[in-house]
């Protein structure tokens, strides 16, 4: 892999996973949490999916063409799932949630489940992400020096995903209820049409195969 095919991975992956565009999101998502519980869910969530591409890059093909399953039905999958989330912020439930469980210690099982799903998996290592890692690796296979670049790539993707989160937590002090109230709801329309044009793509995708 040399300069410019790293370079190419670099800007592919960032521009996928789009940490900026992810750091309102997560804002939106850890409502009610301290500062050291966001960073607790923004560590693990960005280690999580760290990990999920890293096995990507080495065996993330073998296992779909393994289990039948095209990267395509996958991201109708990952649709879907954001989908369901795009609702309950849209209508407010998420939000009454949070209310509810702000009222009592937020417990390490609660903070683990948020990062996992819907931050790990799908909104940093969605179908996008995955998708572009198995592209990306598909030509390294047996290369060792490929590979670790192509991880190191990952891993400074992953670091500006976490300064992104640390930052996002910052512009919560400019935020008032209503404001995040506000804030939840659009997202959550963003959230609604990506996860259609997520969903879109797949059937398509399927159907023309």
């Amino acid at each position: 892999m040399d300069f410019d095919t790293a370079l190419n991975a670099f800007v592919t992956l960032l521009v996928t996973i789009d940490p900026i565009g992810l750091a309102p999101i997560f804002l939106a998502l850890t409502v009610g949490m301290s500062r050291r519980e966001r960073y607790a869910v923004a560590l693990r969530g960005t280690t999580i999916a760290f990990g999920i591409l890293v096995a990507t890059t080495f065996a993330g093909k073998v296992i779909l063409d393994t289990l039948g399953i095209t990267i395509h039905a996958f991201r109708v999958a990952g649709g879907l799932l954001l989908f369901y989330i795009a609702f309950e912020m849209v209508f407010g439930k998420r939000q009454d949630r949070k209310e509810r469980t702000t009222e009592t210690a937020i417990t390490k099982d609660q903070i683990a489940y948020i990062a996992v799903f819907p931050l790990a998996v799908p909104l940093l290592a969605g179908p996008g992400a995955i998708s572009a890692t198995i592209l990306l690796s598909t030509n390294l296979v047996g290369n060792w020096e490929g590979q670790s670049i192509l991880l190191g790539v990952i891993l400074i993707i992953m670091l500006l995903v976490l300064l992104s989160f640390v930052a996002a937590e910052f512009i919560d002090k400019y935020l008032g209820t209503t404001g995040r109230m506000i804030l939840t709801r659009l997202l959550g329309v963003l959230l609604a049409a990506l996860s259609v044009q997520f969903v879109a793509d797949g059937v398509k995708a399927l159907f023309a195969s």
